[in-house]
């Protein structure tokens, strides 16, 4: 991580340095994990408290040994994916950074025993649901797994992913389908809508 330097004016006045306290926590917290990779997973919920929810599940990602979450995105607003429009609550969605020295597989796992935590149903297909924890990308891997295909089959085709993944990270890449900012501009965004008036936070 970069520290801004607090010497001389900035180019932007809202953009305020980054503390040294804060650097070195996250510094601290890499040196924990060797050779951690990044992956990008992506958050959604219809059911109950949904930023509570959401969050809950950032904190669990973030408890998890051998993971780190450093950044979250904003929270966006969408519309269900593959039902009859006005036939579920809409959804929050919002997409967090990771690094991990867990496997793709061990990723899965934890991913799926958050969303039981949190009482996730799987009894419907595009059902609704409490919590939903998909893996987007690990580092640069392309699998077929029918276990866990990386990237995620759809990503490149959902705005409720690639809106909130292009805000955290504006250079992501799917693999083998290209930058999501492209894969954005491409599908539009109808249907998803910025939530300003709500914010996660970064795990401490």
């Amino acid at each position: 991580m970069t520290v801004f330097s607090t010497n001389g004016p900035q180019s932007d006045p809202t953009v305020q340095p980054v503390p040294a306290s804060v650097v070195a926590q996250v510094d601290a917290a890499d040196s924990t994990l060797s050779n951690p990779k990044q992956a990008v997973v992506s958050l959604g919920s219809n059911l109950g408290n949904r930023l509570e929810t959401i969050q809950g599940a950032i904190d669990a990602l973030e408890d998890t040994p051998g993971l780190r979450v450093k950044a979250v995105s904003p929270v966006y607003e969408t519309e269900p994916w593959g039902v009859e429009p006005g036939t579920q609550p809409s959804y929050f969605n919002a997409v967090v950074l990771i690094r991990t020295t867990l496997p793709p597989s061990s990723l899965l796992e934890r991913g799926q025993a958050i969303e039981e935590a949190f009482d996730r149903v799987r009894d419907e297909h595009w059902g609704p649901r409490t919590i939903d924890v998909d893996i987007l990308t690990y580092a640069d891997v392309v699998s077929d797994d029918p276990l866990l295909t990386l990237p995620h089959p759809r990503a490149h085709q959902r705005a409720f992913v690639l809106a909130p993944w292009h805000d955290v990270d504006p250079e992501a890449q799917v693999p083998g389908r290209g930058p999501v900012a492209e894969l954005l501009t491409d599908i539009g965004r109808s249907g998803v809508q910025p939530r300003a008036d709500l914010e996660l936070r970064l795990p401490e």
